[in-house]
């Protein structure tokens, strides 16, 4: 599910929400001024404001993966054969690890008003449901 900016959502689930609160004109390297929670039901309504896509971090197999599989599709057929089956083979054995990358998805966190006044700021995308 890709929720877009703009989209009307619904919460999944009941959230509770708890840790320090800090007033919203105090500068952010304030710690906590108290602690408090609130509780949010699910089926509330809102409004998607941002929509914020956190790619992964590719591992140097992944970077590697990728330098050689390049070199081999755009040179590998001007290559010597045994460089050109070297080559190959350095790519089949990093393939299981693209293959993983792959596999991974990006997180996306979103920004949703909430129609009681409440902002949910960088919540996991998977919170809410289309309204």
């Amino acid at each position: 599910m890709t929720l877009n900016v703009g989209q009307r959502v619904r919460l999944a689930a009941d959230l509770r929400l708890a840790g320090s609160v800090t007033p919203a004109e105090e500068p952010q390297e304030e710690t906590g001024a108290f602690a408090a929670s609130v509780a949010l039901a699910a089926g509330i309504e809102g409004t998607v404001e941002r929509v914020d896509e956190h790619y992964r971090q590719e591992s140097h197999e992944v970077r590697e993966y990728l330098r050689l599989k390049s070199l081999l599709d755009d040179f590998g057929h001007q290559m010597p054969p045994e460089s050109r089956r070297q080559l190959e083979e350095q790519v089949g054995a990093l393939e299981e690890h693209w293959a993983a990358h792959q596999r991974r998805k990006n997180r996306v966190t979103v920004r949703v008003r909430l129609d009681n006044g409440f902002v949910l700021d960088e919540a996991p995308e998977e919170a809410f449901l289309p309204a």
